[in-house]
């Protein structure tokens, strides 16, 4: 996946229908939050094992609403110059310390709980 092409293809498609005037980063972390729900509404019902082996029609609406939030965290990155590639590798690192393998190693509790 080239994160700049898509962001120029973004960009453009935004521009020909003049939705730069709308594409503040505010109303696209907004737009985020929603297609995140929109996700999230898929499984809200399902029992766990469900949620393992989505049918078709739900493996078809996963794939789309993941493409819309990608879309959109690449427009926000964008319009607030964040290097995404860089961003999640400087995370990893923070993740690492925060999470150190001897420490977190399955245990799904959160740095601060665990009382260490």
């Amino acid at each position: 996946m080239d994160i700049f092409d898509i962001q120029n293809q973004l960009k453009e498609f935004a521009s020909e229908r003049d939705w730069e005037q709308f594409h503040t980063p505010k109303n696209i972390a907004m737009a985020l939050s929603v297609e995140s729900s929109e996700l999230v509404e898929i499984f809200q019902w399902l029992k766990p094992e469900e949620s393992q082996l989505p049918n078709k029609k739900q493996l078809e609406l996963i794939n789309s609403e993941v493409a819309d939030i990608a879309m959109y965290l690449l427009r926000f990155c964008d319009l607030l110059d964040v290097n995404l590639e860089r961003a999640i590798e400087e995370k990893l690192v923070k993740n690492a310390q925060k999470y150190p393998v001897t420490l977190s190693k399955g245990n799904a509790k959160k740095y601060n709980q665990r009382g260490d």
